[in-house]
């Protein structure tokens, strides 16, 4: 099989709703292979397995937790032995812990910094360790407008992306002479089912903060992976694309 034959199969993880879900629904379009990892929630993940099957992708979901090494190992062997390969990782995981610092538990901290941050960079490892081999790959990480300008009560959430920045830039110079790319993505205010639990009153005050004036939809964010997936984005590595409506300006 020769390279313009090849389907490439891209692992999502969190992949099961928000955008996450935008993320594996855009790939399918896009002609990949979806692997739409979950921690909880099998029904969500099903239907995210659903949504990319309509757009005529073959998608399959695995349950892993991806803060744990095991979990991460688990992950790229089914979906390997699904469909052969990985050639897109997209590190959407993640979790809030919210909290003023003086209020905030070590077990808090760790906890975000676990699943946000170590868990990317062990997904990264799995998938840089085939990557390398084909000579060819996309790894883009979800990070945040809150990594580049913080956020008071989200110290440990804008540490993990903040952190992800820095993990972005390295592993793309160390695999840019493979034929690897690894880029991030930092959103904004997204409309999804977190944000949509924050009161009203809340939501208004911080779309005043956006200079577009709205929030973001998840495919937003979902076209903007997409755009670092692609093949045609092969020269692009190492760079961190907002969207955010100009809040990071």
């Amino acid at each position: 099989m020769n390279e313009e034959t090849i389907i490439r199969t891209a692992v999502v993880t969190g992949g099961s709703r928000g955008i996450g879900r935008a993320v594996c629904v855009q790939l399918a379009r896009q002609g990949c292979h979806v692997v739409v990892n979950y921690c909880h929630g099998e029904a969500a993940a099903a239907e995210t397995v659903s949504l990319c099957r309509a757009q005529g992708a073959q998608a399959v979901a695995v349950q892993a937790d991806v803060s744990t090494a095991e979990g991460c190992k688990k992950l790229f062997e089914e979906a390997v032995n699904a469909f052969g390969r990985v050639d897109i990782l997209v590190n959407n995981a993640g979790i809030t812990r919210d909290n003023l610092i003086l209020r905030m538990s070590e077990a808090d901290f760790d906890a975000v910094l676990d699943a946000n941050l170590k868990g990317a960079f062990l997904c990264c490892k799995e998938a840089a360790r085939r990557m390398v081999r084909q000579r060819r790959g996309r790894i883009i990480n979800l990070s945040s407008v809150v990594a580049l300008r913080g956020n008071a009560g989200q110290t440990n959430y804008a540490a993990s992306k903040a952190g992800l920045i820095g993990l972005t830039k390295s592993l793309a110079r160390e695999l840019a002479s493979r034929n690897v790319t690894v880029n991030a993505v930092a959103p904004g205010f997204i409309e999804t089912d977190m944000t949509a639990a924050l009161p009203e009153a809340v939501r208004t005050e911080m779309a005043k903060d956006i200079p577009a004036g709205r929030a973001g939809q998840p495919e937003d964010v979902a076209n903007a992976v997409a755009f670092f997936a692609a093949e045609q984005s092969s020269y692009l590595t190492g760079q961190v694309l907002c969207v955010d409506g100009g809040m990071a300006m």
